[in-house]
Parts: structure tokens; C-alpha cells; sequence
């Protein structure tokens, strides 16, 4: 399976699980002795110079390092296939003494559970992903926050009023960011249209610059992505279009055509959960976290954009930070025409960890 593929719905069913904040199942381990060091393993999807998702990760596992210095040891493998060669990594992972594992990709999910069945004495936690056990944790975040605050950048510069989005695979988690990025772009823009092309690929450099190519060649001169490399924004540049920078900063593109970014901080987590286990207070959980808990930051808006749109966008992102505002907020319809939120009724995690329609105004389709 993918990472994050296409959800069954028997496995959408089960994405209902999971909840905002900690819920604790059961205590683990006993404190690392002094002296004793924990030696933690990351398998990665992609190569950490891909610039986006598993560089962010790598980010993630160097920050741990300069926090806990000799009380732990860091590995990691790389472009790790998901499926059985995923499972094979885990294994050797844990055989190699890793007492704390991060699986960082969707696609993992499977492996990780049939591992951690072999190694209880191992804790293991899996990025975006909602199966849990004793010794598996589980986190998420709301990226679709994010994109709600560069969709109104992206909404306000288009000149064309065509936007275009590379989405990799139509699964919820990426049709939360299209949905999010349209109301947004649209609620300061009504013009607006939204292109579509999938990838069906995380990091693939040339299919991304296809991708670009294609949605530039229908007229879009902002593009946003949901894959992870900085190939979309090396073809805007080409073509001197707009886009933003994906999962980090891809601050090599600033000032344009990278105008902004999603930047997912995984840093405070990893900290948090590595002193945990430290210290003997890990448990199973399952947490979604979002632009107020850090988890997902904006990225240094640049000059490029006009001074009262960036003052638009950061008042968008205080709101949401705060709570105040949801980027799911009604009145919303599906595509359909069907009603799908009422005035001022807010979206539940249930609604949009299984989220498999596109809103109102979006006349691409979701493949099935």
C-alpha cells in the first residue's frame, strides 16, 4: 500500500479513531538507566535531501541529537519502498538495539504493526497513520490548516484566476489541503478555479515538473503542491509563475517564485516523545496537531507579496491558531450541490479523516 493510499473503506472506518490531543493506552517501559543509551532508528520514504517531507523528518531526528547529546544514538534508512521492504527495514532496526522507532510514511502502516507484534520491548510511533497497539503510537497534522492560510495568498495574487494543485494520491489527508486551499483562495476571490493533476507519487521530480508543466500550460500562475520535492517550484520559476514551498521551507526559491510555505516542525514532538521514553512516561497515543500546537508553521511570507495580503494571511493564521476560526466552517456544500455544513457549523476530525468528496466550485474529479 502507498503511503497514505487510497483508504478501503473499512480502513476510512478505522481513520474515525482518530481524535485531537493524547489519549493514553497503557505505560511501557521503565526509565533508560544512566549511563545507558537509547539508541533510536527513522525510516524514511524518500532521500533526506528531497527538501520536503523527509528532509523535514531528518530535521526532526538532528534536533533530538542537539537536545539528549550522548544520552541517545540516531539512525536512519532512506527511501525505504513501502511494503515489505518497509518491514524488512523495521526489522533491522530493532535487531540492531533500537528501542525507539519513527516510521515516518503512511504507507508503513502494516509494516509497523506485524513489526511491533515481533519487538514489544520496542516502542514505535508512525507518522499519519491510525493504527495503534501497546507499543505503537501514532502522530498526525493538520495540514489542511496551512493550507487554508496559502490558499488566501494564492487566492489574492492570481492574475488569471486559475490556480493549479499537484496532488499526489486522492486520499483524505491530500483532499482536506485541495478543499481547504480552494474555500480559501475563493472566499477572497470568487473567480477563482482550481486545476488539478495527480502525481501518484510523493517525491518523483520529474513527474512533479510534468505536473507543473501541465497545469502552467492550462493558464494557473500560482501553483500549490502535495508532493515533496522542489521540482513544481523549479518550473515555476522556469515560467515565472507563483507557488509555495512544501512540507519545509524550500527557502532556495524565495524570494519567488516560492512566496510562502507549509513547513511541518516535527522537532518538539520528536524531543518530547525521546525524553519520554528517557524517562519511562511513553505511552500509546494517537495526537493530530495543528498551527497552534507548532506543528505546522507558515513559512516567512516574502516580499513578493503585497503588504496587505501577507497582513490578510497572518491574521487568517492567528485565528486559526487560536481557535477562533476553523478552516472547515459552514455554510459548505459538496460538489454535488448537496448541503454538506450549515451556517457556522464547524467540521469534526470523524468528517475529515474520511473526508472523500471535493467542496462546491471544484470541477476536478477524485479518482476512484
Amino acid at each position: 500500500m502507498n503511503r497514505r493510499t487510497l483508504l478501503a473503506s473499512a480502513a476510512a472506518a478505522a481513520l474515525l479513531a482518530l481524535l485531537p490531543g493524547v489519549r493514553a493506552v497503557a505505560q511501557t517501559a521503565a526509565p533508560i538507566p544512566e549511563g545507558e543509551k537509547l539508541k533510536v532508528g527513522f525510516i524514511y520514504v524518500g532521500p533526506v535531501g528531497d527538501g520536503g517531507w523527509s528532509y523535514q523528518h531528518d530535521l526532526g531526528r538532528q534536533a533530538i541529537e542537539a537536545e539528549y547529546g550522548d544520552r541517545i544514538e540516531t539512525t536512519f534508512i532512506e527511501s525505504v519502498p513501502e511494503g515489505a521492504d518497509a518491514e524488512r527495514a523495521l526489522t533491522q532496526l530493532a535487531l540492531a538495539g533500537n528501542k525507539l522507532i519513527f516510521a515516518t510514511s503512511f504507507g508503513f502502516m502494516d509494516s509497523v504493526i506485524n513489526t511491533a507484534a515481533k519487538f514489544p520491548d520496542v516502542k514505535f510511533e508512525h507518522a499519519t497513520g491510525y493504527k495503534r497497539a501497546d507499543n505503537v503510537a501514532t502522530y498526525d497534522a493538520r495540514f489542511y490548516e496551512g493550507r487554508a492560510v496559502i490558499g488566501t495568498i494564492a487566492g489574492r495574487m492570481t492574475k488569471s484566476n486559475k490556480i493549479g494543485y499537484i496532488g499526489s494520491f486522492p486520499i483524505p489527508e491530500v483532499v482536506q489541503g485541495i478543499n481547504s486551499s480552494f474555500i480559501h483562495a475563493r472566499k477572497v476571490n470568487p473567480d477563482v478555479e482550481m486545476k488539478v493533476v495527480w502525481a501518484y507519487s510523493w517525491f518523483d521530480p520529474a513527474k512533479e515538473a510534468d505536473a507543473a508543466a501541465a497545469l502552467i500550460a492550462e493558464g494557473v500562475d500560482v501553483i500549490l503542491q502535495h508532493t515533496d520535492s522542489t521540482a513544481p517550484l523549479a518550473k515555476a520559476q522556469e515560467a515565472g509563475v507563483i507557488g509555495f514551498g512544501q512540507a519545509s521551507d524550500m527557502a532556495n526559491f524565495k524570494p519567488t517564485p516560492r512566496v510562502s510555505s507549509i513547513i511541518d516542525n516535527w522537532a518538539p514532538y520528536y524531543i518530547k516523545r525521546v525524553g519520554e521514553v528517557l524517562d519511562g512516561t511513553w505511552t500509546s497515543h494517537g495526537v493530530w496537531l495543528g498551527i497552534g500546537d507548532g506543528e505546522v508553521e507558515i513559512g516567512e511570507i516574502t516580499d513578493a507579496v503585497p503588504a496587505e495580503i501577507k497582513a490578510e494571511a497572518e491574521a487568517l493564521q492567528a485565528k486559526i491558531a487560536s481557535k477562533e476560526y476553523h478552516p472547515f466552517t459552514g455554510p459548505l456544500k459538496k460538489q454535488d450541490g448537496s448541503d454538506w455544513l450549515a451556517e457556522g457549523a464547524v467540521a469534526t476530525d470523524e468528517e475529515l479523516s474520511g473526508m472523500n468528496f471535493f467542496v462546491e466550485g471544484i470541477t476536478a474529479q477524485i479518482p476512484k
